[in-house]
């Protein structure tokens, strides 16, 4: 047995880390409409403040966000999930194992939601343009690739793709730290699949927006020897270069909504 699917808590008079972490973001995160306009879109909060999150995210366990032992991959589905992340993606054969999603908060600065992934199942390659997200494994196992992009862009000889240097190919066992990426390094782009049953606590400031211009890209990496880079050169040794390429197919992911119940986010406290 493993951890699995939410169970609501006991109420208690105590804010909840949930809460705290609702509030921190809310401190360190301002609405893109607020932003002045001297102050790139992109251009990620202090690194002081992306630490309290992260340190905050460290200590949140699957008890505190309301999962419990149980199994995961019992096959019980609530439909197919569609959000701005998903928005393009089809219909997986029905014996997939679908991805569960818990909103937890969204507006239009921040969202925090969790991913119960079963085990073998896969959030492909993608990126996250402009944006700030934390990332704690609350549980299980997951192996996790990304890249951020060579600067200045090194395009393939006549070849839809573009450079990227790797920067995680590891598996993380919970618990572990807080993963933090950001919108030009950090591993901006990245795939997730898991060894074990496993649930991701994400942030993710701003969240997708489509009318906003921050949507998602998903791409598929090819080994550096694929394609001939010209005259650019590789400082770190091809086995840490990436070709990619964006997909402009949709990308079937198998998704499903699950129902949060962990503490809830009271919006107005003082």
């Amino acid at each position: 047995m493993g951890w699995g699917m939410p169970t609501r808590p006991p109420a208690t008079s105590t804010p909840s880390r949930v809460q705290a972490l609702y509030e921190l973001c809310k401190r360190t995160f301002p609405s893109p409409s607020s932003v002045a306009a001297s102050t790139s879109p992109s251009s990620p909060p202090p690194d002081h403040s992306i630490h309290a999150i992260s340190s905050l995210m460290d200590t949140i366990t699957p008890v505190d966000v309301g999962l419990r032992d149980d199994n995961l991959e019992d096959g019980r589905g609530f439909g197919f999930f569609e959000s701005n992340f998903l928005k393009n993606s089809a219909r997986v054969a029905r014996w997939a194992q679908p991805i569960t999603y818990l909103h937890v908060y969204e507006c239009d600065a921040f969202s925090i939601g969790i991913f119960c992934l079963p085990t073998s199942a896969v959030i492909p390659l993608h990126d996250h343009p402009g944006m700030t997200v934390l990332s704690k494994l609350l549980y299980g196992s997951m192996h996790v690739k990304s890249y951020d992009w060579v600067e200045p862009a090194v395009l393939a000889t006549g070849k839809p793709v573009r450079l990227g240097k790797l920067h995680t190919d590891d598996v993380l066992n919970a618990p572990c730290p807080t993963a933090v990426l950001y919108p030009q390094s950090g591993g901006n782009m990245h795939c997730f699949t898991s060894v074990k049953s496993c649930a991701v606590l994400d942030v993710i400031a701003p969240p997708y927006s489509e009318s906003s211009g921050r949507v998602c890209t998903y791409f598929h990496d090819y080994p550096f020897s694929s394609f001939s880079a010209g005259q650019a050169k590789v400082v770190h040794g091809p086995d840490n270069y990436a070709w990619l390429e964006a997909l402009n197919v949709p990308v079937n992911i198998n998704m499903r909504p699950g129902m949060y119940t962990g503490p809830t986010i009271q919006e107005n406290l003082p």
